[in-house]
């Protein structure tokens, strides 16, 4: 993993990125030396063509790449799914090339030009995403991992890890104080032999990487001179917390402690990072406004003319250190929904939900109302969804750490929305806690920027809605 801007993102895909890069480059140097030398041009050389068209080109494409979730380590290995979200990407990307020269006309590039580069630069896509799939099992891209304890603390490692395509987990070790008390699969135990040394199973097992997962660390349950002699041979050591923040992006809540947060780097408040997320969200609500208030007009005349009471919807809602405020929606179930008076979580298939009502949660359609609180300065675009003061009085008895959601604004999308389906129950309150509590530890204006073109695949596929 390599850190960018506090954001963790996995190394193959940084290089993945890298190499569709450099070919939608080439790709669009030799499409435009098609039209320039081709038959139907005059032998007038590049002028006109080069480095401007050629950067918003590559740029823009790889932020619909990224849109399409084609970067998503879970999806990658998925050849069906990748050949089809590319053959889409590059159709937005051909009629985004033919459209946008009409609003910036220093962009223009000849239609034969765009033609070429597009067929060549999907080619050149797909030869890439072939050869990554080949070679991304490399050991320079997935190290292989030692964890060292086999306590509660890592039974959802022992789950996450068996979809994880960044690195090859090999097993789990045994503390020597607890040698028979196990909370993972039997068979993924490491056999030990009596008086072997740490060092001698990492070199067994070719390990890159040792994950230190042990609880109780008196009475030689850590043992602190063999781990410095794995780290003295080159062996990376890592404490658990700060492995599942780096691999998987949340903070698991069975593995950290007061002081981890306290001591370790993150969970920084400041004006400076304040004022940025505020210019941040004035700019991007302002421009999501002008491209969606048509949508929400057409949907709100769709939910009036279906079944009678208001189009919009108010809720009370959390917002940022425990302040409650009225949340805005589109309306998309029927005015007696919670007919009874007690708060209740959608489900998949609710019937209280209307036929308008489906399509626009699915699309996501009735959350833009709530630009307007973006503007009123009571959410952001981008940070944990805000809950109802009812869920949230359970939840922060039932999950520890919960109120921390708190200390940033709640946004209309958030890392927790992008990474997990939609939460209804107390399990599901704690998954999403843990990615939301990644990102108050690590929120930033690139982070920002992933969530939002992420936020992208989420509505254009559909995932998580009910």
């Amino acid at each position: 993993m390599i850190r960018l801007f506090s954001h963790y993102v996995p190394q193959k895909l940084i290089f993945l990125a890298s190499l569709e890069a450099l070919f939608l480059v080439l790709s669009a140097y030799v499409g435009i030396s098609i039209h320039v030398f081709g038959p139907s041009a005059a032998l007038s050389g590049f002028e006109g063509y080069g480095p401007p068209q050629v950067a918003a080109f590559a740029l823009g494409m790889l932020v619909v790449i990224t849109g399409m979730g084609l970067y998503q380590p879970e999806l990658i290995q998925d050849v069906q799914s990748v050949l089809v979200r590319l053959v889409v990407a590059f159709s937005v990307g051909y009629a985004a090339a033919y459209l946008l020269p009409y609003l910036v006309p220093s962009l223009h590039v000849a239609a034969d030009a765009v033609a070429a580069t597009m067929i060549l630069a999907l080619t050149g896509s797909v030869l890439v995403r072939v050869a990554f799939n080949k070679w991304s099992s490399l050991r320079p891209f997935k190290p292989r991992v030692l964890v060292l304890g086999t306590g509660s603390r890592v039974m959802q490692l022992a789950d996450l890890s068996k979809r994880n395509q960044n690195h090859d987990l090999v097993g789990f070790l045994p503390s020597r104080t607890q040698p028979t008390k196990h909370y993972v699969p039997l068979p993924r135990v490491l056999p030990t032999v009596p008086g072997e040394r740490l060092i001698s199973m990492v070199e067994r097992y070719a390990i890159d990487q040792i994950v230190i997962a042990v609880r109780e660390r008196r009475g030689g349950g850590l043992p602190l001179e063999e781990l410095l002699e794995c780290k003295m041979k080159g062996i990376k050591i890592i404490e658990l917390p700060t492995f599942m923040e780096r691999e998987y992006r949340q903070v698991l809540l069975e593995s950290i402690n007061p002081s981890w947060m306290v001591l370790g780097d993150g969970f920084r408040q400041g004006v400076f990072r304040a004022l940025v997320k505020r210019m941040f969200d004035l700019v991007a609500s302002m421009a999501l406004l002008v491209l969606t208030l048509p949508i929400m007009l057409v949907t709100a005349l769709c939910i009036f003319l279906e079944s009678t009471g208001s189009v919009l919807y108010r809720q009370q809602r959390v917002g940022q250190g425990g302040r409650i405020f009225t949340i805005y929606k589109l309306r998309s179930m029927k005015n007696d929904a919670e007919s009874d008076g007690t708060p209740c979580w959608a489900t998949a298939n609710d019937d209280r939900t209307t036929r308008v009502g489906r399509l626009i949660r699915k699309l996501r359609i009735d959350e833009l109302p709530q630009i307007f609180n973006v503007f009123k300065g009571e959410m952001s675009f981008i940070g944990p969804r805000p809950e109802r003061p009812f869920f949230v009085d359970q939840l922060e008895k039932q999950i520890p750490y919960y109120a921390l959601r708190h200390s940033v604004k709640p946004g209309i999308t958030g890392w927790s929305q992008v990474r997990y389906p939609y939460g209804a129950s107390v399990d599901d309150s704690i998954e999403k806690l843990q990615y939301d509590l990644y990102y108050v530890k690590n929120h930033c204006l690139f982070l920002d920027l992933m969530i939002l073109i992420d936020t992208v695949e989420v509505v254009l596929w559909g995932k998580g809605a009910r």
